[in-house]
């Protein structure tokens, strides 16, 4: 469906904000279903069909579910997508459109006692995790990931960038890529391998981190986050295995940060994203505050979806829109009172 070749673009003035010598964004709300799942999706559903899978499912928060439910439309696949109640109406609309048909439950973890039984009893091909604690999505659906290392590096004249940072939920991107990475270094096309960070919210990996634990602890959910398709508790054992061996690290990020940045980003470089796709732009200030950053290092993060995915918490922190007439003294008085505007 044309997933994929996504661009990758130059944040200067977030650069210059985090005091060193790049940043760029990998704009995956370039893809068909406008989040980087597509290239999980992709992989996923023409295994499936390779397979002689009749029925693919998922348990989603919204991008992997809307991403499946437009592959298996073109694959000529039913789609049954277990959701819960409350995640994002427009994703909801999104995956329903393209024919999945979507069930929501009370409680999230529902979600993979369905799934499971769907796929032990009636043979579904599952594109997501559906048991827990959570190993990451479909094996065949990750190696779909590594095409974002394979254009990161052609894009950057095969020079890596020193860290790649990535909004992580069960990290299958971020094992997808540092897959990428290890393969080109091995083929020698690259001569080097970029450090990964796990940007998150309830800090499972980085505990882990700390306190040299084999396996992410659950953490509790201490507060309601924005940033929902990355609210995992606990993380995955290969997530923390790739931070490791890369010599990375794992950010826990907060929702005034979330938002904050979704500000910056949208009115400074014309990216809106949704919250979870800005927590690596979070991440990164946290780790200039505690020197992790150097001026003359060069930084890719991974813009996750649009912020049309998710719109209800941009509005929140936007409030009403000013409403006028057709008077223009009108409307200047608007644009001064509420935007705070002195038009020439």
């Amino acid at each position: 469906m044309g997933e994929g070749d996504t661009p990758l673009c130059s944040l200067s003035r977030v650069a210059d904000r985090l005091g060193v010598a790049a940043v760029y964004a990998k704009d995956e709300s370039r893809n068909p279903t406008w989040s980087f799942k597509d290239r999980l999706a992709s992989a996923a559903v023409s295994s499936a069909r390779a397979l002689g899978a009749t029925t693919v499912a998922s348990s989603s928060s919204g991008n992997a579910g809307a991403a499946v439910a437009a592959y298996a439309a073109r694959a000529g696949l039913p789609c049954v997508v277990f959701t819960f109640v409350g995640t994002s109406g427009p994703m909801v609309t999104q995956m329903r459109a393209y024919g999945a048909m979507v069930l929501a439950v009370p409680q999230k973890g529902l979600r993979w006692t369905l799934l499971e039984k769907g796929v032990r009893e009636r043979g579904w091909f599952p594109t997501s995790p559906f048991f827990g604690p959570a190993v990451g999505s479909n094996p065949l659906g990750i190696e779909g990931y590594k095409t974002l290392a394979y254009e990161i590096a052609e894009q950057l004249d095969w020079n890596l960038p020193d860290w790649c940072v990535l909004p992580v939920c069960y990290g299958d991107a971020l094992i997808g890529m540092w897959k990428g990475f290890n393969e080109m270094k091995a083929w020698g096309w690259v001569d080097r391998l970029p450090r990964m960070v796990a940007a998150e919210v309830y800090g499972s990996l980085g505990a882990a981190l700390r306190q040299d634990e084999q396996a992410p602890p659950a953490m509790p959910r201490s507060y309601d986050t924005v940033a929902v398709s990355i609210g995992a508790q606990q993380g995955t054992v290969q997530s923390l295995e790739v931070l490791r061996r890369s010599g990375g690290t794992a950010v826990s990020v907060g929702n005034d940060a979330l938002l904050e940045w979704q500000k910056v980003l949208a009115a400074t470089e014309g990216f809106y994203a949704e919250p979870s796709a800005v927590a690596p732009l979070a991440a990164l200030e946290i780790m200039k505050r505690g020197a992790l950053l150097r001026p003359d290092e060069r930084v890719v993060v991974l813009l996750t979806a649009s912020g049309l995915k998710d719109p209800a918490a941009t509005d929140r922190t936007l409030g009403e829109c000013p409403v006028v007439g057709a008077d223009f003294g009108e409307a200047l008085g608007a644009l001064r009172d509420h935007y705070g505007f002195s038009a020439n």
